[in-house]
């Protein structure tokens, strides 16, 4: 491996004036939450609202004026698709990226859109992957490696010496891991900078692929996540040793940790992630006492997210909060029984959602019905409350937690 520091500032001053130098903030509130210092860099502010552009752009500009007219070709869940293809056609350069079936359908559009020509192959990145490598034999095209290059390395850890300009006072980074392409060049550029920091490398429980290769174990994956980007099966060769030698620890989260992390950094700083972008605060809020009282550095890594998955994810986190709460109340089958069901609600501040009324599927004597509703309350102990209010007034209640 022989990406350094120097290769690192030489992408640096290579990508100066193509790439954004996005925002690292501090987030008062994430801090309080979290009880660690928390700053954001949003590099989902990026273009095309990914990292990625980092380096892809590096690798293109490496390449000599015979592969230049030749063309490049990756294989990409969809964000180095993106980077790849915006900054190959600014560059005049032809591409062709292979990407998975089932890669959501924004990323798809997106790449298209920046003029390259895309072949959908596969179920998983490793099989698009392959397939790339046999298109790239046979027509002559380059391969630019999501992660596994030095190039493409080198780029990526230019974000870290914007960060450590901008708040030089980080004392641990927690880094999403894909393939391992981000954390190998900002562990390398964050060390050689400043040797005592901490990396902290975050993966998802379904895709543990570069966690379970420095334990040595044999990975088992889940069938999907929604940190799709970061859903790589096999760990780069270059990149692993150095995760190796330069990361501290590795963490991993659960689904339902990321959606969390995705709800609150679209409530709280008002910015939209994807899955994989949500892995670093992900990780502060399932292992509090790690960072708690350090000065922590988290990367929004990437912005694009499938619309009707966030609508989703936004629902399931209203749920979780309390926000959004089932009930199922018991009233008696008579003409206004409904009326005082929801006058009560009311009175108790319970925004009806919806209303599921049936009188056949129920243990409940003849003249009694169990309605459902979906109800706007504002945490669980307001739900409490109006359970309590319904029973009060003459209508048994409970929560449908279990989808009766």
């Amino acid at each position: 491996m022989t990406v350094t520091i120097k290769e690192v500032q030489g992408a640096a001053a290579a990508l100066g004036g193509a790439i954004v130098n996005t925002p690292c903030l501090h987030s008062r509130t994430l801090s309080e939450v979290s009880g660690a210092e928390v700053y954001l860099k949003f590099e989902n502010l990026q273009f095309t609202a990914a990292f990625k552009e980092r380096g892809a752009l590096n690798k293109l500009l490496s390449l000599t004026a015979q592969q230049r007219a030749a063309g490049v070709i990756a294989a990409s869940a969809g964000n180095h698709a993106q980077g790849l293809a915006y900054h190959a056609r600014r560059l005049g350069i032809p591409a062709v990226i292979v990407m998975p079936r089932f890669t959501p359908n924004i990323k798809v559009e997106r790449t298209r859109s920046h003029a390259a020509e895309v072949v959908l192959h596969g179920d998983n990145f490793d099989a698009a992957q392959a397939h790339a490598q046999s298109l790239a034999a046979a027509r002559g095209l380059t391969p630019v490696h999501p992660y596994d290059d030095e190039k493409v390395i080198a780029g990526q850890g230019t974000l870290v010496l914007e960060m450590l300009a901008t708040c030089p006072q980080l004392e641990t980074l927690i880094v999403p891991i894909g393939g391992g392409g981000l954390i190998a060049g900002c562990a390398i550029a964050a060390k050689a900078l400043k040797p005592g920091i901490e990396i902290i490398g975050v993966q998802t429980e379904r895709y543990p692929s570069m966690v379970c290769a420095v334990q040595g174990q044999q990975a088992k994956f889940g069938t999907s996540t929604i940190a799709e980007g970061i859903a790589v099966r096999t760990p780069g060769t270059l990149t692993l040793p150095v995760v190796r030698e330069l990361v501290d620890d590795l963490l991993l989260v659960s689904e339902g940790a990321l959606e969390q992390a995705i709800v609150m950094l679209l409530e709280i700083e008002k910015t939209v992630v994807e899955g994989a972008g949500a892995a670093g605060l992900a990780a502060l809020l399932a292992y509090p006492q790690r960072f708690k009282g350090k000065q922590v550095g988290l990367i929004l890594c990437g912005g694009n997210i499938d619309l009707l998955m966030l609508a989703e994810i936004i629902e399931r986190g209203m749920v979780r909060s309390g926000r959004l709460t089932r009930l199922l109340v018991e009233v008696s089958d008579l003409p206004g029984s409904l009326a005082k069901v929801t006058a009560c609600m009311a009175t108790a501040n319970a925004n009806i959602v919806d209303v599921y009324h049936q009188r056949r599927f129920t243990h409940l004597p003849l003249q009694s019905t169990t309605v459902e509703f979906v109800v706007q309350t504002r945490d669980h102990a307001h739900a409490d409350e109006i359970i309590a209010a319904l029973t009060a007034a003459g209508f048994p209640a409970r929560l449908n937690s279990g989808g009766e």
